[in-house]
């Protein structure tokens, strides 16, 4: 036998949730009335356990908004990080999965050639950040840029810049993929210099620093743009195999590992 379906509320209580943006609570008080009825619940205990579910509800609805927000292209998390296969230190790791950085306004700077885990430590960072509570904004750098050129047609380049800072974490991945020209590197630069010890930067690029002048072509905007991003920094120098090859060869594709 089916037990038998809760009685509806009441029409002014289901008014009075409905006006109140009670959804979780007007959604499960119906079964949990009833329940309440037949177990004979302490009065608070129903209340409690209403007021905890309309909280889980919404908190769950935050976070899957700010991850929505976020715009990751694809789905990564920490626990997937291989940290004893990676060059990543240990002690690195675990202080920046502690998030303080971000709570510091601190910057993550990762450096090191394709496939050693840049990206997959970013946004498994940032889907950290979010489970925390923090909003998080992720983009490429020739993504980035060209937002920030799109503002220069109605000088509105200031008010994006401050409408991603309200981020508490944005990502810059693959910086140095396509070479920037002047106009580019200024709005990159004006982007990090906003942020500077305001926020958290997650920043990726496969060139050492020393090579940062192949995509930035003016010397003075790289060794100002450096200037303020590692100031405040944790920098990590990646190295290794490419975890992609790796799988790849595990498979039985790619191509065969160098002696």
């Amino acid at each position: 036998m089916t037990a038998p379906e809760a009685p509806a509320l009441a029409p002014d209580l289901e008014l009075g949730l409905r006006r109140l943006k009670l959804r979780a609570m007007r959604s499960l008080a119906p079964d949990l009335l009833a329940s309440a009825k037949v177990q004979r619940w302490a009065p608070e205990e129903l209340l409690r356990t209403l007021v905890e579910a309309e909280i889980a509800a919404r908190d769950a609805a935050g976070e899957a908004l700010r991850r929505r927000q976020a715009a990751f292209p694809v789905a990564k998390n920490l626990e997937e990080f291989k940290v004893a296969e990676s060059s990543v230190p240990v002690a690195s790791f675990d202080y920046l999965a502690s998030l303080e950085w971000i709570a510091a306004a601190e910057n993550l700077v990762l450096v090191g050639p394709p496939g050693t885990g840049k990206s997959h430590l970013l946004i498994g960072l940032g889907e950290a950040a979010i489970k925390a509570g923090k909003r998080v904004r992720y983009f490429a750098a020739a993504s980035l840029v060209e937002s920030l050129y799109r503002g220069l047609a109605d000088n509105s380049v200031g008010r994006l810049i401050e409408s991603l800072l309200r981020a508490d974490l944005v990502i810059v991945d693959e910086l140095g993929f396509a070479p920037l020209d002047d106009v580019g590197s200024q709005l990159l630069f004006r982007f990090v210099a906003a942020a500077y010890e305001r926020r958290s930067l997650g920043i990726a690029s496969h060139w050492p620093f020393e090579e940062w002048g192949r995509f930035l072509p003016e010397h003075s905007t790289a060794v100002a743009l450096l200037d303020r991003l590692l100031h405040h920094s944790i920098t990590v120098v990646t190295s290794g195999d490419s975890f992609r090859m790796k799988e790849a060869r595990t498979r039985g594709g790619g191509p065969p590992s160098t002696l």
